[in-house]
């Protein structure tokens, strides 16, 4: 129970500070979070990405094997809550948004600052959890949104728009200086670290402000479950899969722990534009991150025990 208590203390609650000053801050003075998302997207995400595979040891090999884990997470995610969203009787349109919610889960915002504090800025913890990131949010910009969207056009705009986003240079850039052992210039080192630094405080700061822009009048019951099936049973199947799989040590605890993140503001994001039901992905995603205090502390400590 002190174990519990000293993640809650050190890991959450520093996180929960941050998120609700810029919640707060969202509502007094309503910032204007394109802007903010911008701000992650083009300016601190790249820098804290490019940074975080430059300067890790990682192994060629393992991010193969972690990519290939996480492809068949997602897939298995993907059966178990599609049978769950059947049981419960949802339409198609809520179907798709019980499983989104469950396969897009917030690895970038909430889960970078858990992996930092966990594993106190570890490079190597780092580059899985940034692994993490970019296959998150190039799942999300292309199963997600061709999966609510009508229009081919559409889709195929989503997906490429991707591919000129600063994150992904940021990864391709870092591993190919970190394969080539390609050095830098000091002063650019040097701006670059800053850069980085300054992530965990504005992603955090931004993931509050997009929370209080989240708006809906009800919370269903089959939001609830989905809140619940994305906290419980995703860190679950990943557990199982990790004990199959052999992978261990800091590699199986950052994922594990990653698992365990609330559904993704993306996953409303997207709703927004390509869903008639884009209020009841907003429930998902505030009940799932108001629930994941209690749960993903429980996940840390289950991590650092087991792996």
């Amino acid at each position: 129970m002190g174990g519990f208590i000293f993640i809650f203390m050190n890991v959450i609650l520093p996180i929960i500070i941050i998120v609700s000053t810029g919640y707060v801050i969202q509502l007094k003075f309503k910032l204007d979070r394109g802007t903010l998302a911008k701000l992650a997207i083009h300016y601190v995400m790249p820098a804290f990405i490019f940074m975080s595979l430059y300067e890790s040891d990682i192994n060629f090999s393992l991010f193969v094997k972690i990519l290939l884990f996480l492809s068949l997470y997602a897939f298995v995610t993907f059966l178990i809550t599609r049978f769950i969203a059947r049981f419960l009787g949802l339409d198609r349109g809520q179907r798709i948004l019980f499983t989104n919610s469950n396969l897009f889960y917030n690895a970038g915002n909430y889960g970078v600052p858990v992996n930092d504090l966990v594993f106190r800025s570890d490079p190597y913890a780092m580059s899985v959890q940034v692994i993490m990131v970019v296959f998150q949010n190039m799942f999300a910009y292309s199963y997600g949104i061709f999966s609510l969207s009508a229009e081919n056009s559409g889709r195929g705009r989503a997906l490429l728009g991707y591919f000129r986003m600063p994150i992904f240079y940021g990864l391709a850039l870092g591993l190919l200086f970190n394969y080539f052992d390609i050095g830098m210039p000091p002063p650019v080192t040097s701006a670059l670290d800053y850069m980085r630094n300054a992530m965990i405080g504005i992603v955090l700061f931004i993931l509050g402000a997009q929370i209080a822009g989240i708006k809906f009048r009800r919370l269903r019951f089959s939001a609830f479950t989905a809140s619940l099936s994305r906290l419980v049973i995703g860190p679950a199947v990943a557990f199982a899969m990790l004990l199959l799989s052999g992978i261990e040590g800091t590699t199986a605890q950052a994922i594990l722990i990653t698992s365990a993140m609330p559904a993704a503001v993306n996953s409303s994001i997207i709703a927004q534009q390509y869903s008639d039901d884009p209020e009841y992905a907003a429930e998902i995603v505030m009940m799932s991150t108001l629930l994941s205090a209690a749960t993903v502390s429980f996940v840390i400590y289950a991590a650092m025990s087991i792996f």
